[in-house]
């Protein structure tokens, strides 16, 4: 999954009209209906605020609101943006302020998805990975020695614990579970035990 890395405004001006788009990150249909409603509000003497938001693991929930601009012309141009850029979990909110000169569909068509690809491209993209939390269980004469090379690793430690035994909770890709189970197995010589957790997701830069 790709979206935005965090909230972001940027502002166009096209032949005296004003197009002020607004990006931020969301996980559910609510969270995005309340950021739509939010800038309604602080742009509420905005001629226009069109809408466009990605939601879903795969980006199969798509919406779009032209908000009494000329159908297809505002809505869509901001959806195509964000879908072409495969973002997930990502609204855009453009507040027209008309400038008294007419743009026609194309020009609008134009503005409305270059101010959303140009706020896109300043607050810049990232990959959501699906991690596991794996709980290395070790005795604490070994845990430290643990400690010291899963820092040194491409694993990202997330924690640890100590009581009757050590635990040491690591971010694990999913698809690297089975390596990272043998690695620690090697590392510990068989005395570490490992206990699989719950599924979550890291930003991670898109090489």
């Amino acid at each position: 999954m790709r979206t935005i890395t965090h909230f972001g405004e940027h502002e166009l001006h096209v032949r005296r009209s004003r197009f002020v788009c607004a990006l931020a990150r969301v996980t559910t249909e609510a969270e995005a209906r309340e950021f739509i409603a939010g800038r309604r509000r602080t742009h509420h003497d905005a001629t226009h605020n069109c809408t466009a938001y990605v939601l879903g693991e795969h980006g199969d929930l798509t919406r779009s609101n032209d908000d009494g601009e000329p159908a297809g012309t505002a809505g869509l141009p901001m959806l195509d943006v964000l879908t072409r850029r495969e973002l997930t979990g990502t609204v855009a909110v453009v507040s027209r302020y008309f400038g008294g000169v007419k743009l026609g569909a194309g020009g609008l068509v134009r503005a409305y998805g270059q101010v959303v690809a140009e706020t896109v491209d300043r607050v810049g993209v990232v990959e959501r990975r699906a991690v596991v939390t794996v709980t290395v269980v070790a005795d604490h004469a070994l845990a430290g020695r643990l400690s010291r090379d899963l820092h040194a690793s491409a694993y990202t430690p997330a924690g640890s614990r100590y009581g009757v035994r050590a635990e040491l909770d690591v971010l694990v890709p999913e698809e690297e579970l089975t390596a990272f189970e043998a690695w620690v197995a090697s590392a510990a010589g068989g005395r570490a035990e490992t206990r699989r957790g719950p599924v979550g997701y890291v930003d991670a830069p898109i090489s």
